[in-house]
């Protein structure tokens, strides 16, 4: 059963929920689609998972498609997306050939009469070419792209001049050659989502046991994409460090996206350079599509660590942050957005691995320090990141562009 708006007065009160329903009135009459490339898997799924049927609890009438790409087409547009995060990747005219094909096969299947189009990531947005424009469109980034490949960055902007907004994750993020508004909108999570719930200490231990991780070490984690963003190689060189000044041990809680083909190549290579580790039951790997597990050992492990080289946003960050984790994260991305260095969590440099290492130890050796920083953590997130405030952004753009 889909939860209302009111169910969410219990946590982020009476007032925000009466603004939502006062802004949602201004467009009662309008249509509004959102457009991405994979229905489960990483965090544009999940966030539009709980976007599109609030915007229709609401009364804003809402709906979400998916590109419909091959293997071939995924594989080049991961090679974007590596491209556009700065990571030195070679894009030939046949891969641009695919990309625009995938989007002029799709235009062909589907029909666009809705007053305003929601673009979201590289993969569907060309599509916008192949449609008479009769309406605002607004692409919507979750990537970093504060140093994207000059050449593919060029490529991509003769179509998002046809985009009426922009939206970014950070400020850091915004182009000054890019000539359209760019609206600073952070993501967020779902407090009363599955995945993100309160759920009481002997549901997170029966969970714990179920998924067979072991409860006799202090534990810690990562849970990301098996991404070469997220850095799983060099989370391992820093747990190396950890163990040697604390036997603890480290688990892996990863999920595969649809339309991220490297997520398999990336996890054999982890796998095997943490081969005699895990032979040791020192280091362990959990799929993470279980939304009350991930949930479980968020709220069991001693210690979050998110290694990104790179980063979006990283949700992640808010969901552990929201579970009064100690979180110790790569100042790179949206995570300065989230943590406050010594306040809600720790920030490291990604390319630090004996800084990071220290801070973990710091957190397993004073564990009333990690409630702490997980205290103020939680509230950072209600103030900040929940899904009620993005869902009152969304709707203050779509007046903007609509009335």
């Amino acid at each position: 059963m889909l939860r209302s708006i009111e169910n969410y007065i219990e946590v982020v009160g009476r007032e925000v929920v009466a603004d939502i329903h006062r802004k949602a009135s201004r467009i009662y009459d309008k249509h509004v689609f959102h457009l991405n490339s994979t229905f489960v898997g990483g965090g544009v799924a999940e966030i539009l998972s709980r976007l599109v049927p609030m915007m229709n609890d609401i009364g804003v009438d809402t709906g979400w498609r998916i590109l419909h790409g091959n293997h071939a087409f995924f594989e080049v547009t991961k090679k974007f997306h590596n491209a556009l995060q700065g990571q030195k990747t070679k894009i030939t005219e046949e891969d641009l050939r695919l990309y625009l094909e995938v989007n002029d096969e799709f235009s062909g299947y589907t029909h666009i009469d809705h007053d305003c189009v929601i673009v979201h990531d590289p993969q569907p947005m060309p599509l916008i070419r192949f449609f008479k424009k009769r309406q605002p469109w607004i692409w919507r980034c979750h990537i970093d792209i504060s140093d994207p490949s000059p050449e593919l960055w060029d490529f991509m902007k003769d179509y998002l001049l046809r985009y009426d907004v922009a939206i970014i994750s950070t400020e850091e993020y915004r182009k000054k050659d890019l000539p359209i508004e760019q609206r600073v909108i952070p993501p967020a999570i779902d407090p009363l989502s599955t995945k993100n719930r309160h759920i009481d200490e002997k549901t997170v231990a029966e969970h714990i046991a179920l998924a067979n991780i072991p409860t006799d070490k202090p534990l810690i984690t990562q849970v990301s994409r098996m991404d070469p963003w997220k850095d799983p190689e060099g989370v391992l060189d820093v747990y190396e460090r950890v163990r040697k000044r604390v036997d603890c041990r480290l688990l892996f809680c990863y999920e595969l996206a649809a339309d991220d083909p490297e997520g398999v190549r990336i996890y054999q290579k982890v796998h095997r350079k943490a081969h005699e580790l895990i032979k040791r039951g020192d280091v362990i790997f959990v799929v993470g599509n279980n939304d009350l597990l991930v949930n479980s050992i968020q709220r069991f492990s001693n210690v979050i660590l998110q290694k990104s080289t790179r980063e979006g946003f990283g949700l992640t960050v808010a969901e552990s942050l929201w579970k009064g984790a100690p979180v110790v994260a790569s100042a790179v991305g949206g995570i300065p957005s989230q943590i406050t260095d010594g306040h809600n969590g720790f920030l490291v440099d990604p390319t630090d691995y004996d800084g990071c290492a220290d801070r973990v130890v710091e957190l397993l050796k004073h564990p009333k320090l990690g409630k702490k920083l997980g205290s103020n953590g939680r509230e950072s997130v209600r103030e900040r990141f929940l899904v009620t405030r993005l869902l009152g952004d969304y709707l203050d753009l779509l007046i903007d562009l609509l009335r």
